[in-house]
Formats: structure tokens, C-alpha cells, sequence
């Protein structure tokens, strides 16, 4: 029972009884926020685990022409995973997915809904740069896609945001054209994990800044998420 409460019910003559061996309401929450708080530090130092090991993988080509692998970067409890294609040349030399013009773009798209790029996870497909930018091949995204799962399973975020043709194509293991794939909610099942993600794909923001007038597009699917977030769709 809370003081307040105690403090109503004594100016009003009545008696109360308190259980000592009860915990308090102040006892529980604080003994709620230590799990928490346990929880989320367990997460991050095994996504720091596992970031070790992204560093060293040589499972295909691309680890002999990569500067340095792009892990991820974000929120280890984050609601909110960002997923993109490949690292470019820019995050490719400073180990970060998504800097750069169109990194600048996909932080205003966050902001647009509420949400700072330190509150959300940022990954890609793809852990190492492919050459000259080119589409990865289907091996390289296989080799990658144990690393991805990993990373869904220990962030467990509530939503997952496609941006682009190709992490939405290797996600949802679906060859439709993003054109068609955008505006649907779709789901990532693992069943090994027993997990089932809503999905919503958009535009990636290097296809924005080519053709700007697709952005209007890409604010409906943002309004979409935040509606399938929030349980409203």
C-alpha cells in the first residue's frame, strides 16, 4: 500500500494492518528494475559476444577485401531493428551501418516518428562490403544470415523496419518488387525461437535522395509501422 494511501485511510480513523513480511510496492518496482536492468546488460554482452565473432568470420569472398566488418550499432533492447542491404564504402571504413548522406536521411525518417537513432538497432544483411557496392550474391547473404537471426533473437525488438529491396527480399525470403512489397505487413517467423516480428518494408533512403519524390511514399509506410507498433493495425 502505497503512503498516500495509508496516510487517507489514518485521517479517516481506520485501523490498517500491514503484512511485514509482505515487500512494499517501492521494494517490488525497484526489485523489477534491477531484473530489467540485469536483463538488458545480458543482452548486450552477448551481442558484444557475438560482434567478436562477426569480426573474424571468413565464411565467404568478402572478408578478403573488407577494411573492417560492420557489426551493427544501436540500442542492445532496442522495440525498434533497422535493417538495410550491405555496407558502402563510408561505413565500410568506419565500422558503422548506414552513415553518410543516406544515414543522415534514415535518422531524419526516425525523428519523423519519434524515435532517435541511439533508441533503435541498426544492422544490414550483410556484414561486409561488398565490391564496388554491387548486390550481394546469395551465398554471401546465406553465410551472413546466422549472424542476423542471432542478433534478431538477443534484441527482440517488436517491429522491423526493410529499408530496401534487398534486405527485404532476404528477410522474408520473398521475391516480390519492393514497389508491391511496400504498404503490406508482413511477418518474420523463426521457428526455432518461436518468434514472429511484424515487418513493414520502404524505400531504402540511397534510393530516396536519387528520387526524392518517393519520400512521400516512405512516410506512409513509417505512419504504418508506428500504427502496427502501437497495435492500432
Amino acid at each position: 500500500m502505497q503512503p498516500t494511501q495509508l496516510q487517507y485511510l489514518k485521517a479517516l480513523g481506520i485501523d490498517v494492518w500491514v503484512d511485514r513480511n509482505m515487500p512494499s510496492l517501492e521494494s517490488a518496482v525497484e526489485n523489477q528494475s534491477i531484473l530489467n536492468e540485469s536483463a538488458e546488460q545480458a543482452a548486450s554482452s552477448k551481442l558484444r559476444t557475438l560482434e567478436k565473432q562477426v569480426a573474424k568470420c571468413t565464411a565467404c569472398v568478402l572478408h578478403e577485401s573488407r577494411t573492417q566488418t560492420v557489426y551493427g550499432v544501436g540500442n542492445a533492447n532496442a522495440d525498434w531493428l533497422i535493417i538495410g542491404e550491405a555496407p558502402g564504402a563510408e561505413e565500410d571504413k568506419q565500422g558503422e551501418p548506414f552513415v553518410g548522406l543516406a544515414g543522415e536521411l534514415l535518422n531524419a525518417m526516425l525523428l519523423a516518428i519519434g524515435l532517435k537513432r541511439e533508441q533503435v538497432f541498426i544492422a544490414n544483411i550483410l556484414k561486409c562490403r561488398p565490391p564496388n557496392n554491387r548486390d550481394p550474391r546469395l551465398e554471401e547473404a546465406q553465410a551472413c544470415e546466422n549472424f542476423l537471426k542471432k542478433q534478431i533473437t538477443l534484441i527482440k525488438p517488436k517491429i522491423i523496419l526493410c529499408v530496401g529491396r534487398i534486405a527485404a527480399q532476404n528477410l522474408l525470403k520473398d521475391e516480390t518488387p519492393i514497389g508491391k512489397m511496400r504498404g503490406q505487413r508482413y511477418v518474420y517467423a523463426d521457428t526455432d525461437t518461436d518468434t514472429n516480428i511484424p515487418v513493414v518494408v520502404t524505400y531504402h533512403p540511397a534510393y530516396l535522395l536519387r528520387s526524392p519524390k518517393e519520400k512521400r511514399k516512405s512516410w506512409e509506410d513509417l505512419k504504418m509501422a508506428v500504427k502496427i507498433f502501437n497495435g492500432e493495425s
